[in-house]
């Protein structure tokens, strides 16, 4: 086979886990967005999509031109098997682009209950090596999510022997599973949920304390030092900085994680990314570094500490160690734009917000800006001091013009 680099303009794929999620994906720049069914995919924690929201979705994705593939991820049991061929049949009618599979069973299903669909195969399968790549190429994927523990100078190996048309999609940020590419059990153990089966309970990320045998009720705290004491735990990974290395290796498709997250961090996420990827691909030079705003934006949203994954370092060395422990949460969103006519913005209230109060405003493609809410009126055009009750659409002055859609954020005490 020859060995070849295909280097084309990357796809920028975002998560989905209700309509919210999908529409703030479409509207903040995704190129693709993967959803779940109410069965087969990943993650039990969201509300995921019956088949007539499947056909919904598929319908507002590619009005926009954007492409819609459907998680098939778990490994099913037996007693589910009879379950997957009437699955599989009415997703293909519902138009999805392609299944996202990791079970063997399933791709042979797949490729006789819906032949015309795409073949993804996940992360799950636990891809490291372009034998294994070439192997489910010729079972017919057109695509491998690369395990999450393979480095870029290993991607960029795989990439130069797997055929041409053959398409490589990587994580490039979001939680890390700590266990070989998410085949975990420390869930089921723990917490009698099964992670291979979408129902993690991430116990990799709780807080712990150590108690000796000898001595009931007297906990330890789990101490740091500058090498490290830690358990389980991991960083979130971002490689929005490494846009290039990215794609010199050749990957074709940026996948951010977080079906189970809400629709402001997909908009937040997306939108970085988006434009760091529009940025590069204006100016694709090795060196490129996206905008300070751009990098500033992932800061805004919930998240651990973040790092660059196992792309660059021995897993030993750093990407698995998580140094400050919980989440980061400094903003919420106050209010999502409605309308904005004649200097005065109409919005639906998300969070509560007050006369005079500084809210930001991120708009797609667009480096957030501050507005002042003055003039706060409800409605019915009464004067208000605040606005409290979700979903209230709420009027105030705003001299700049805002798009619909466009999310009004403001800093937490957190």
């Amino acid at each position: 086979m020859p060995e070849t680099t295909k280097k084309t303009d990357p796809e920028l794929l975002s998560p989905a886990g209700d309509k919210e999620s999908l529409a703030a994906a479409i509207g903040f720049g995704a190129d693709a967005v993967y959803i779940g069914g109410k069965r087969f995919g990943m993650r039990a924690a969201p509300k995921n999509f019956d088949f007539e929201q499947i056909a919904d979705a598929v319908s507002m994705a590619h009005d926009k031109g954007v492409k819609l593939y459907l998680t098939c991820n778990t490994t099913p049991r037996n007693e589910e098997i009879q379950n997957l061929p009437n699955f599989l049949i009415n997703a293909a009618a519902c138009g999805v682009d392609a299944f996202i599979i990791a079970d063997l069973g399933v791709l042979s299903y797949a490729k006789k209950y819906a032949p015309g669909v795409s073949i993804h195969i996940s992360t799950q399968a636990g891809v490291a090596n372009y034998a294994a790549a070439c192997s489910l190429y010729e079972l017919g994927a057109k695509r491998i999510v690369m395990a999450r523990e393979v480095p870029l100078t290993d991607v960029a190996e795989i990439r130069r022997r797997i055929p041409e048309d053959m398409e490589i999609e990587c994580f490039v940020h979001g939680s890390m599973c700590v266990s070989y590419s998410g085949r975990c059990l420390i869930s089921n153990y723990l917490a009698d949920r099964d992670s291979n089966r979408g129902d993690c309970a991430q116990p990799c990320r709780w807080k712990y304390r150590l108690v000796e045998e000898t001595r009931p009720g007297e906990y330890l705290p789990v101490e740091e030092d500058a090498d490290g004491t830690y358990i389980m735990n991991s960083r979130d990974m971002c490689m929005i900085e490494h846009i290039p290395a990215l794609t010199d290796a050749g990957v074709n498709s940026f996948k951010i994680e977080g079906r189970a997250k809400s629709a402001y961090y997909t908009a937040v996420v997306t939108n970085a990314y988006r434009s760091a990827i529009d940025g590069w691909k204006a100016c694709p030079s090795p060196d490129y570094k996206p905008k300070q705003w751009i990098v500033d934006e992932l800061g805004k949203i919930s998240n651990r500490e973040y790092c660059t994954g196992f792309y660059f370092d021995s897993p030993n060395r750093n990407a698995g160690i998580f140094f400050e422990g919980g989440y980061r949460r400094q903003w919420e969103v106050a209010a999502v734009a409605e309308n904005w006519e004649a200097g005065r913005l109409t919005a639906v209230q998300r969070n509560r917000f007050f006369e005079n109060e500084t809210l930001e405003i991120l708009e797609p493609g667009r480096e957030p800006f501050e507005i002042k809410v003055e003039d706060l009126e409800d409605e019915e055009g009464h004067p208000i001091q605040s606005a409290p009750r979700a979903m209230m659409k709420v009027r105030f002055r705003c001299g700049q013009s805002v798009q619909k859609g466009a999310l009004l954020r403001k800093k937490t005490l957190l």
